[in-house]
């Protein structure tokens, strides 16, 4: 059974930082490419960033997020620096079949999904 577990969300001033992880299990971490997803209140979910040989991020966190993964520990990590308020949202973590030269940012290419965890940036 295929389990993504998040971690390292909660409450930050903005200009702050925090790291988030994600555990995997139950697959074979290599072989998947692994991204990081947000869906704030009554907002639609959106792609943040992902990691497979390469890593790609969306426009919004570039240059404050850094995505990075551990194939010998089988997690995920998203460093997040420079918060803003518009970074509140609840971050997924999501695993999906590798495939070559593409990174898909589409939420349903993704097999497997955890459960989220909270980041909040008060202003």
């Amino acid at each position: 059974q295929v389990q993504l577990v998040e971690s390292g969300g909660g409450l930050v001033q903005a200009g702050g930082s925090l790291r988030l992880s994600c555990a995997a299990s139950g697959l074979t971490f290599s072989e998947y490419t692994m991204g990081w997803f947000r869906q704030a209140p009554g907002k639609e979910r959106e792609f943040v960033a992902a990691v497979s040989g390469s890593t790609d991020y969306a426009d919004s966190v570039k240059g404050r997020f850094t995505i990075s993964r551990d194939n010998a520990k089988n997690t995920v990590y998203l460093q997040m620096n420079s918060l803003k308020p518009e970074d509140t949202a609840v971050y997924y973590c999501a695993a999906s079949r590798r495939l070559i030269a593409f990174i898909p940012r589409n939420w349903n290419a993704y097999n497997y999904r955890g459960q989220g965890t909270q980041v909040t940036v008060s202003s």
